[in-house]
């Protein structure tokens, strides 16, 4: 590799080595991390459980993101120190190509998990799906976009509940809301926030017509900790009613099933998963706290557009992703561009392509 060359891979890379630092936040990270680990080393750590596996888990993804910096750079300095004994060793000198290329498909990859540092990034999530006008049509597009999410999760190892699910009158749903949990299922799925539009020969239409249909997603990251938002008791409603889904006389002759309306932004929350009444509250409650979450993300987003000028309305009818099966077969992003012909992958969960261009793309200063 000529001077020049070495040269420019390090000026480039000094800066994305700093540039991962900073999009880690490996200082205060770092500085989470010994605090909890002091947590874990006290004595009295076991005496609340499920706590302690909340800790433990907070504590080994910090340790995750600080090892995976602290990995890029030993590899860099190695690289640096391959760079100067290059200069009088020959054999070291034929080595540098190839390991400065094995260094920049590690950043690369090291930069994917860069983009996943937002604060609620590493949460849960919880997903909801509401088909658009068009009755049976839009109901059973709704069903696929939720099969495709939960073979998502499964190949992602992620673990899928259904919270409340609302089946249509003839097939398909009309309302779907699942709690998705895994590392970084807040980061990936926020990507899936937007109106989806699919067009197809529809299977219920006996002339063969080509129809298009809608379904909205929405995504929020599960939040615990009490902190992070406030909900007064006047300021929520809440309905008790019997369940409407399966699991015999227990759950539908009872009204274990809960409604909870926060009226000062008119969000209602619905959980009918649960047997117990209290635990469909609790549920209830911590969906409230994502969906409040949720809001204001939107509305820090919505500001940001303001200030940039940016006046693409966020309705119905701006949809983020297109499903073509007819008369062609593609799936495109509009957002980013990115597409894929192999819908029927698409379909069966492959769609974490779509998710880093989408993180690439607001990486870029770009927004919905």
């Amino acid at each position: 590799m000529e001077k020049y060359e070495i040269n420019k891979f390090l000026s480039e890379y000094d800066k994305k080595i700093n540039d991962l630092y900073q999009a880690f936040n490996v200082k205060k990270k770092k500085e989470e991390y010994e605090s909890l680990s002091k947590l874990i080393g006290d004595t009295n750590f076991w005496n609340d459980p499920e706590n302690a596996q909340k800790i433990i888990a907070k504590a080994n993804a910090l340790k995750e993101i600080i090892d995976i910096y602290e990995n890029v750079l030993k590899n860099y300095n190695d690289i640096k120190d391959l760079i100067e004994l290059s200069e009088i060793d020959e054999d070291a000198n034929e080595m540098l190509d190839s390991e400065i290329e094995t260094f920049k498909k590690l950043v690369d990859k090291t930069e994917e998990k860069a983009l996943l540092s937002g604060k609620y990034d590493f949460n849960n999530c919880i997903l909801e799906l509401h088909p658009g006008a068009g009755g049976t049509e839009s109901m059973d597009w709704a069903d696929m976009l939720f099969r495709m999410y939960q073979r998502f999760a499964s190949l992602k190892g992620f673990k899928t509940t259904v919270i409340d699910y609302l089946p249509g009158d003839e097939a398909g749903i009309k309302s779907v809301t699942m709690k998705i949990e895994g590392p970084y299922a807040y980061g990936l799925l926020k990507a899936e926030r937007g109106v989806h539009r699919l067009v197809r020969i529809s299977p219920f239409d006996s002339n063969a017509r080509r129809h298009t249909s809608f379904c909205s997603c929405d995504v929020a990251p599960e939040i615990e900790e009490a902190d992070d938002v406030e909900i007064k008791d006047e300021d929520i409603r809440v309905d008790t009613f019997c369940s409407s889904g399966p699991g015999g006389q227990g759950v539908n002759t009872t009204y274990s099933a809960v409604r909870i309306t926060h009226l000062p932004t008119n969000i209602v929350v619905t959980c009918q998963n649960e047997r117990s009444q209290l635990k469909n509250k609790a549920t209830c409650m911590n969906i409230l706290k994502s969906k409040l979450i949720e809001l204001e993300l939107k509305r820090q987003e919505s500001e940001i557009k303001d200030l940039k000028g940016d006046t693409m309305a966020i309705n119905f009818g701006s949809q983020i992703r297109s499903y073509v099966f007819c008369p062609y077969t593609l799936v495109k992003d509009h957002r980013t561009g990115f597409e894929m012909g192999n819908i029927n992958a698409v379909m069966d969960g492959d769609i974490e392509g779509f998710m880093l261009a989408y993180l690439k793309y607001l990486a870029g200063g770009k927004d919905e």
